[in-house]
């Protein structure tokens, strides 16, 4: 696999010579179409779905992009053919130079196995121990806000979810200077070259967003590589953080990690947990502005349940049904992962339309979360969609937040019990209200938030 810019587009172009025969759609070359993909993709994808159905093809910059959207189609690459689709040759081979080789950049047995000695350090007891420290984060974040104030959500919420990903992913203290705030730090610096504009991922050489995500990369690795060697001569962690975990696991075989294995899962998960977080907190905070009939709804069962406190491990698991649907329908319409893309490893035909191996391939949750044909007033904020009944009765594949299948995200538990601690206390803390003349702005890469953050004025705080 090469970085190179320029041998990766004639490799692409080859492939397509090679491929040769796609499904219809606007594959000629086109700058425009390209950065409004690249800029504001959501409204020329349901366009596009509404002239060809739910498989098309859409040319981007120099190579051709098949777009599977829909119940049926995400449920078809997710989950019922999912072996025939490829992650590490798809466009998550982009992520590698940061992340590594983990489990979004991998497949087949390396990938499963990886898995497979994962899985346990996110079973649900582990996370209930992880709570305590998500309360204490979240509590003493919001000590700091003062009545009357602008506060950027955003970045509070980012800065708040890092803290809580040092603490239970690395068992750093994100206050140490020289380790995990150096951590925190670095690895800012390195995410921020995934949210420049394409062409700038392009450049190479001293003082390119290339050149300086590699030293953040390096310094981040120095400070995770030695923590890890650490633990292994017997340093003490939490015993609840997951580099702990890991350091210790076994595979049924008696294998483990090698140190390079864990660095590259532990800034895996550093990338998928703290951003999708941060993401999702984000846009729940906002749509509740802008919904006081359903905040109202929120802030009195939280009142019954809660009573002031934080929730409990047993509230966070089903206690709060309308915080819940709330979150599931945030998740609808702001999927931090907002695509899933693939490369087809073998010829297959959806919905009449022959897909040859070698394809670039995607389903795109952002857009099948918003067809008007599966959701009723499919831009509106209606939590109740998700109550259990009418959940039940989703098609299969209609709502993919976090993919699906055996790759379905191994954080989920983890990510989900995050924002509903967080959320929970906002609503029971403070009384927000949008910034005059705010206008929401996406940005996608590399996950769905806010292009200019999320100002609110902080009207109220409570009294305990």
């Amino acid at each position: 696999m090469t970085a190179n810019p320029v041998a990766r587009v004639y490799t692409d172009l080859a492939d397509a010579r090679r491929v040769g025969r796609y499904p219809p759609g606007p594959t000629s070359f086109s700058l425009p179409r390209t950065h409004r993909l690249s800029h504001d993709p959501l409204p020329p994808l349901l366009r596009w779905y509404a002239e060809y159905g739910p498989i098309f093809t859409v040319r981007v910059l120099h190579a051709p992009q098949v777009f599977m959207l829909g119940p049926a189609a995400n449920h078809y690459v997710t989950v019922s053919h999912a072996e025939g689709f490829g992650w590490r040759d798809g466009a998550f081979k982009d992520l590698v130079p940061l992340l590594g080789d983990a489990l979004l950049t991998t497949d087949g047995a390396y990938h499963d196995r990886a898995r497979r000695i994962m899985m346990p350090a996110f079973h649900r007891e582990r996370i209930e121990a992880m709570v305590d420290t998500m309360t204490e984060e979240a509590e003493g974040a919001l000590a700091r806000w003062r009545e009357g104030t602008v506060v950027d959500v955003y970045g509070w919420s980012r800065r708040l979810a890092m803290r809580i990903a040092m603490r239970t992913l690395l068992g750093l203290d994100p206050d140490e200077t020289g380790k995990g705030a150096e951590a925190a730090e670095q690895f800012e610096r390195a995410l921020s070259f995934y949210g420049r504009d394409f062409a700038l991922w392009l450049l190479r050489g001293p003082g390119s967003p290339w050149h300086k995500m590699h030293t953040a990369r390096r310094r981040l690795d120095e400070i995770v590589l030695a923590e890890i060697r650490r633990r292994r001569a017997g340093g003490a962690g939490s015993g609840h953080d997951v580099l702990s975990m890991l350091v210790d696991a076994e595979d049924e075989d008696g294998s483990r990690l090698s140190d390079r294995e864990i660095r590259d899962q532990l800034t895996t998960l550093l990338f998928a947990g703290h951003d999708t977080s941060t993401s999702t907190i984000t846009f729940l905070t906002y749509e509740l502005a802008r919904n006081p009939e359903v905040i109202a709804g929120l802030r009195e069962e939280a009142k019954r349940v809660l009573g002031g406190r934080a929730p409990s491990t047993v509230e966070l698991a089903g206690g709060l049904p309308q915080l819940e649907m709330a979150v599931d329908e945030t998740l609808r319409l702001y999927p931090p992962a907002w695509i899933g893309p693939r490369r087809a490893l073998r010829d297959f035909e959806f919905q009449g339309h022959e897909v040859r191996a070698g394809s670039y391939v995607a389903y795109c949750s952002w857009a099948s979360h918003r067809l008007p044909d599966v959701w009723e007033e499919p831009d509106a904020f209606i939590p109740e969609r998700f109550s259990r009944e009418r959940k039940a009765h989703l098609p299969k594949g209609a709502y993919v937040p976090f993919g699906g299948g055996s790759r379905i995200c191994i954080g989920k538990r983890l990510g989900q019990s995050m924002v509903k601690v967080v959320a929970a206390l906002l609503l029971q803390r403070v009384q927000l209200r949008l910034s005059p003349g705010y206008a929401m702005d996406i940005r996608q890469m590399p996950t769905l938030s806010p292009r200019a953050g999320l100002p609110m004025m902080v009207e109220s705080k409570a009294t305990d």
